[in-house]
């Protein structure tokens, strides 16, 4: 079988390569093994502040106008709902705190997303004496169940194969490369942290940060808006909030951990005061950079081999974005920013 391009995995970066292969009609196969779940044990949110610091997320901007419409698409090709709209109420601990928000509102890049009013309003059962602080154009995107319907869907047009990508069995032709039968033009590795057994690219200088989250079940808790202090709640509806997360440089595996949860119970009850039973803990990895940037490019050896990995905790804005930037270095030869391709450390 000749393809344009073999993919192996899917994640939020396999998703969105595959969805720009199909706008441009070019041929793949994807392989996924379902051993790496950042995706879907992601938080999904997206913001384009960061909250501790109340300084613009990279390239925030371009991400989100980049984002939205690629997700709304995805509604509209699913008739489900992934994109759910919601505020950020960030803790104030200080009048200084206070202060260096109200600072930052200043700023031009952030002026439209970062209220001026100082939010008084008491919330049974969070504890807030010096208020919050809102920010706007935020959301989550549901991304568990949107990889669910998306791998469904590549199920149905037998373009996904379920199965672990054999490193050793992949050759290297003039024209492209091949993989048990399959020929192919290109291949791009989107493995998350299993990029680190990926003999192409494991020199990279990606870590893993393993992340846990539980899910609460809180009646009392009765906010619309996703709270972030030491920790972020996040309500699902039907009084359920996902609260995370934990990062931990050191545990490699996916499992949740009895000491991660006490962790996430600790900062969670620093701050929410209302009974609470905790109804599901998992885990992933995070495949994060030391620079805070995605891992975009081509093999310096082999062209026919890319990448696309890397994304971190701000995967939902950034995959769109660096899967178009892929996509048109690998067909068009538009030059990839230096900030997210591979050369930067090569």
């Amino acid at each position: 079988m000749q393809l344009d391009y073999i993919i192996v995995g899917l994640g939020l970066a396999g998703l969105a390569f595959t969805k720009e292969l199909d706008k441009n009609k070019k041929s793949y196969l994807v392989f996924e093994d379902n051993s790496q779940n950042s995706s879907l044990v992601a938080g999904g949110v997206y913001n384009p502040v960061v909250l501790k610091r109340f300084t613009p997320v990279w390239n925030a901007t371009e991400q989100l106008n980049i984002a939205m419409p690629f997700y709304k698409d995805l509604e509209i090709q699913f008739n489900k709902k992934y994109d759910y709209a919601i505020d950020i109420y960030r803790i104030f601990k200080s009048v200084e705190e206070q202060n260096n928000w109200f600072a930052a509102c200043d700023n031009p890049m952030l002026s439209n997303d970062m209220s001026t009013k100082l939010i008084k309003e008491k919330y049974e059962g969070v504890l807030a004496n010096f208020g919050y602080g809102k920010l706007m154009n935020t959301g989550r995107i549901d991304t568990k169940t949107l990889l669910e319907d998306y791998r469904n869907y590549l199920l149905q047009r037998k373009l996904i194969l379920n199965e672990s990508f054999q490193y050793s069995n992949l050759k290297i032709t003039g024209y492209g490369v091949e993989y048990k039968g399959l020929k192919a033009y290109k291949i791009v590795f989107c493995e998350g942290f299993g990029l680190k057994n990926n003999p192409f690219f494991n020199e990279l200088p990606m870590q893993e940060a393993k992340g846990e989250l539980i899910t609460i079940h809180a009646p009392n808790l009765n906010v619309d808006f996703l709270i972030k202090s030491a920790l972020f709640v996040l309500p699902l509806g039907n009084n359920l909030y996902k609260v995370g997360a934990t990062f931990n440089w050191k545990d490699k595996t996916q499992l949740p951990t009895e000491e991660g949860k006490n962790e996430l119970v600790t900062k969670l009850e620093s701050f929410i005061t209302v009974p609470y039973k905790i109804v599901e803990h998992i885990a992933g990895i995070r495949p994060t950079v030391k620079d805070r940037r995605p891992l975009v490019g081509k093999h310096q050896k082999y062209e026919n081999l890319a990448v696309l990995n890397g994304l971190g905790t701000r995967g939902v804005m950034i995959a769109p974005t660096v899967a178009k930037a892929l996509y048109n270095n690998l067909e068009n030869g538009v030059v990839l920013e230096k900030e997210i391709s591979i050369a930067r450390f090569l």
